[in-house]
């Protein structure tokens, strides 16, 4: 048994060693230099903000911020493109622009039965619409999610990168947000990824676009074939097929953008599968970018990232079977660690000691830029959120459809109304009613249930130890204890805290105030934007 927990280990190992091999080879610097385009004689833009049933004041504090950027007004469009059809937003929108006359409304026609591609879909009828228009098509194409307010210089700081090089396709800024509760429960808050990851990602001269906030040059998204179809994460396969046509991206690493994270953890977990599943889907249509002809254009960096990341989703299946192996291996009598000497064992836990130490450091001077405790939290959250995506990726690529296999539906995650209202002390439900949509509903009974499997898988473990009569002296009973549920860095305690979140979560929201006392909104011109100790939670 302890050769099939060794397997299970080696299996979620894989991942994390291909993220540290990726990182050591990154050895150039992760900082991209504050650029700013200045006057008025700049490129003309073409500023998408796409929505799909979100609430219409979130969607028109996106519009007023992005049509009143630092950028001259005749040199760019705000094109609202509804994928909702919402009447009332039309209205709105369209009040609006009599005070902005470069803001657009825009709904594209749907047909019944015919694919429409979701996220991508709306993205294409915008980039066709706006050829309609009285100027036709701008140079650039930026794109806002419905959440994303920008801060006034977002289109002179990213368009700045795009003039000095005519090979750079996209640039793309960090999603920062501004709702992030205190201690940030569920992990929402992107630190790790947007604060080492990326820009490790940047350095290497492989950014990837991540939804929000940027701008694509048309004449590359021409190039490419236009948006690309048949993946929920649009965004990733586009910049994968600028990369692999020869183009350039980059990551500008500053607080150009400041959102709102899913208020709910039904909306949390449908965003974060949804991610998976993109990740997977455009990870199979580009063959890991291995090989191909979409993918000719990469180099060596952009392969490894496509493929480490890629490889990270899939082994998602792994970690599930991880988890449940060590409780497994416990209860069936099986030790942790292989050893057939007592010098053996001496040199293993030497060799463990120092694998926890240098594992320690590694993730203490790897996440200084997001913070060790955050980061340490992201860990517990993947575990946690492994069974969740082991079933999507189950579901929609394995599984027949006779099995209940079937392909994960869109939904934009600001159109997912609350059931509970949790984070509202106000008006959130009682405490049985979100245990029961937390448990049932969401599927954490899952993880109820693992966590009294490993209280018992412990408990039977030692007690048997403890009982047995071969383990006649205190030494033999400490030398059971440590190769069994004691094995350092007792990897079953980690599991069951990091399962327990998403009950904690039902049981003990957090706090957070309405969305709009988080705002300084200008009483004149209604512009709201995010208060400065709340941005100040996101920017590094």
């Amino acid at each position: 048994m302890a050769w099939l927990f060794i397997a299970a280990e080696g299996c979620v190992a894989c991942p994390a060693l291909l993220h540290q091999l990726y990182q050591m080879l990154s050895i150039r610097g992760r900082s991209r230099p504050k650029l700013r385009i200045r006057g008025d004689e700049v490129p003309t833009v073409d500023v998408f903000i796409t929505c799909c049933g979100e609430d219409v004041d979130v969607v028109l504090d996106t519009t007023r911020a992005a049509a009143a950027v630092d950028y001259p007004q005749d040199r760019f469009r705000v094109v609202v493109l509804d994928d909702g059809k919402d009447a009332e937003l039309e209205k709105a929108v369209n009040d609006l622009s009599l005070d902005y006359p470069n803001v657009y409304y825009y709904a594209r026609i749907k047909i019944k039965g015919v694919p429409h591609h979701f996220k991508a879909g709306n993205l294409t009828g915008g980039t066709n619409y706006v050829t309609t228009l009285e100027g036709g098509e701008a140079e650039f194409i930026a794109a806002l999610d419905a959440d994303m307010i920008p801060e006034p210089d977002w289109l002179r700081a990213i368009i700045a990168h795009m003039v000095i090089d005519d090979k750079m396709a996209l640039v793309c800024p960090p999603q920062l947000f501004y709702n992030v509760p205190e201690n940030d429960p569920l992990c929402q808050s992107l630190d790790a990824f947007v604060h080492v990851m990326e820009p490790t990602k940047d350095a290497n001269g492989v950014a990837w676009c991540t939804g929000s906030g940027y701008a694509i040059r048309r004449s590359a998204l021409e190039d490419i074939g236009g948006w690309p179809v048949g993946s929920l994460a649009e965004d990733t396969f586009t910049s994968s097929l600028l990369l692999g046509a020869g183009w350039k991206t980059a990551f500008c690493h500053e607080g150009l953008q400041f959102g709102t994270v899913p208020d709910t953890i039904t909306g949390h977990l449908k965003q974060r599968t949804r991610w998976t599943l993109g990740t997977l889907q455009t990870a199979l249509k580009l063959r890991f970018c291995l090989w191909g002809p979409l993918v000719k254009g990469m180099g060596f960096f952009a392969r490894l990232s496509a493929f480490v990341f890629a490889i990270d989703a899939f082994f998602k299946i792994f970690l599930l079977i991880a988890l449940l192996t060590i409780p497994i291996v416990l209860i069936s009598g099986g030790q942790l660690v292989a050893y057939s000497t007592d010098d053996q064992l001496k040199w293993q836990i030497r060799f463990c000691f120092a694998s926890l130490v240098l594992t320690r450091l590694n993730e203490w001077i790897t996440y200084i830029p997001s913070g060790y405790r955050l980061a340490q939290r992201d860990s517990g959250a993947q575990m946690w959120m492994a069974p969740f995506h082991a079933k999507t990726i189950i579901r929609s690529f394995i599984l027949p459809s006779w099995l209940g296999g079937k392909a994960m539906a869109f939904s934009s995650s600001g159109s997912i109304k609350s059931e509970l209202n949790e984070r509202d002390p106000k008006t959130r439900a009682g405490l049985f009613r979100r245990l029961w949509v937390v448990l049932w509903d969401c599927g954490c009974y899952m993880h109820l249930l693992y966590i009294l499997f490993v209280i018992a898988a412990v408990t039977l473990s030692t007690v048997d130890g403890m009982l047995d009569s071969a383990n006649n002296t205190l030494k033999k009973k400490l030398v059971y204890m440590l190769t069994h549920a004691c094995w350092p860095p007792m990897l079953w305690m980690m599991c069951l805290t990091a399962c327990f979140e998403p009950i904690r979560y039902a049981i003990w929201p957090p706090n957070m105030p309405e969305r709009e006392e988080l705002l300084d909104r200008d009483p004149k011109t209604g512009i709201a934007r995010p208060k400065e100790e709340w941005k100040k939670q996101s920017i590094r």
